[in-house]
């Protein structure tokens, strides 16, 4: 009896406990539903039907944008610039996620898919490129393709390769630009005249000959060294357009070896005989602001203003892009294919786009001096208007983006880039 007694409270109990797991489940699946302004519309319904339909869809969603938060800059201006006009004209909260490392949002989705938690993902937008966005491609785990449903894509030329691939990879529309970022050449005007200025990396080699002890780059791995490594095996090897196969060992030491014997020509004429190379850009900017070289690099589309008005850079300080191009990359936002708010997605994804917002990112004054993702051929009346009089206040301290969209050429596959950093280790760093 004692024994049949406790069993009794045992069973109410667990059926107590398992009562409020049920209301618990029940309480949050309702609060995720509240929060998916997409609630009831299908992934192909938001693909396939008109704006309209993704507008109605968004709005009460809540959008987690997981997004690196280094830069309070950047973060100010998603806060401020997004937040607000999204919460006012679309009924829709951003909820900004900062991360350190993209990778941690691309684990966490694939941790969800893993789990079986293929609906109301915790990761509704992503700020993406390179090897990230391929994971999750491969990995099938993106939503879409969602980028030329937007209404602001018809800025985004996704025909140029440049902009149409990322890393070697085509996005397919599984992932909308954001904005971009171009190698460029800085001199200083009051020591070199425009003229002077070489203009390719073989004319490069002269210059430096010319004048032993002005030039170096930073060493690779740091990521402009390796960029300018990278297009340089452009120029030797007949440019970026026989680089879009798989990885191959064997043509890749074959070719790779016209750049090795580049950089070692170069090397007794570069800055302390190239016995030593900068780390990072800073040093690089370091050296050239002291006038011990005569050139450095930047990837700020936006221009160097910024750089000039805290004395990292000489006030006559210019960029300029080389003729036979220089990399250049876009940044993205993609959407995991689990995402509870896909439509309210969607909606950021295309307010990002928006050319007075563009034009309000890439000032360094009221955004952060980066890149348009939008086209400038593609602006029309106003607009246009808006961007001639932005080139025209920037002077000499940007190079026009229509200019910068000419000479761009895409990045490398991602498995080159491990391959020129170690092959310049090994046949132009330790190379006596």
């Amino acid at each position: 009896m004692r024994l049949t007694y406790r069993r009794t409270i045992i069973t109410l109990l667990l059926f107590v406990i398992f009562s409020i797991a049920v209301s618990c489940s029940a309480q949050n699946e309702k609060q995720s539903q509240s929060d998916n302004g997409a609630s009831g519309t299908t992934d192909d319904a938001l693909l396939s039907g008109s704006w309209e339909q993704v507008l109605s869809a968004a709005r009460g969603g809540t959008v987690n944008w997981y997004m690196w938060g280094g830069s309070e800059a950047i973060n100010t201006f998603v806060d401020q610039k997004y937040g607000s006009v999204l919460k006012e004209q679309y009924g829709i909260t951003l909820r900004r996620v900062p991360v350190s490392d993209t990778a941690e949002a691309v684990t966490k989705v694939l941790n969800e898919k893993q789990a079986g938690k293929h609906s109301n993902g915790s990761v509704d937008l992503i700020w993406i490129n390179g090897e990230n966005f391929a994971t999750l491609k491969q990995g099938d785990a993106l939503f879409g393709p969602f980028a030329d449903k937007l209404p602001h894509s018809a800025y985004v030329d996704y025909s140029n390769p440049v902009v149409g691939r990322d890393f070697g990879l085509d996005t397919n529309g599984y992932e909308s630009v954001w904005g971009s970022a171009q190698f460029q050449l800085v001199y200083d005007a009051d020591r070199l005249q425009e003229s002077e200025l070489p203009r390719s990396y073989a004319e490069l080699k002269d210059w430096i000959k010319q004048h032993p002890g002005r030039f170096t780059y930073n060493a690779p791995p740091d990521f402009i060294g390796t960029r300018f490594v990278k297009q340089l095996f452009y120029e030797l090897t007949g440019g970026y357009e026989g680089w879009e196969q798989p990885f191959d060992q064997a043509v890749f030491e074959t070719e790779s070896s016209k750049v090795w014997d580049y950089l070692n020509e170069i090397k007794p004429y570069l800055w302390r005989n190239g016995d030593t190379y900068p780390k990072s850009i800073a040093e690089l900017n370091r050296l050239f602001n002291n006038n011990e070289i005569d050139f450095t690099f930047t990837q700020e589309i936006g221009g160097i203003a910024s750089d000039i008005n805290r004395g990292i850079l000489p006030e006559t300080a210019a960029p300029y892009v080389f003729d036979t191009g220089t990399i250049g990359d876009y940044h993205y936002v993609a959407i995991p294919y689990n995402a509870a708010n896909k439509a309210a997605a969607m909606v950021v994804a295309n307010l990002i786009l928006e050319p007075g917002l563009q034009f309000q990112k890439a000032s360094a004054a009221s955004g952060w001096g980066d890149g348009l993702g939008i086209d400038p051929a593609r602006l029309t009346g106003d607009l246009k208007k808006q961007y001639d009089e932005i080139s025209e206040e920037q002077g000499q301290t940007a190079v026009p983006a229509d200019v910068l969209l000419k000479f761009k050429l895409p990045d490398l596959a991602a498995a080159y880039t491990p391959a020129l950093e170690e092959g310049w280790k090994t046949h132009v760093l330790f190379q006596k």
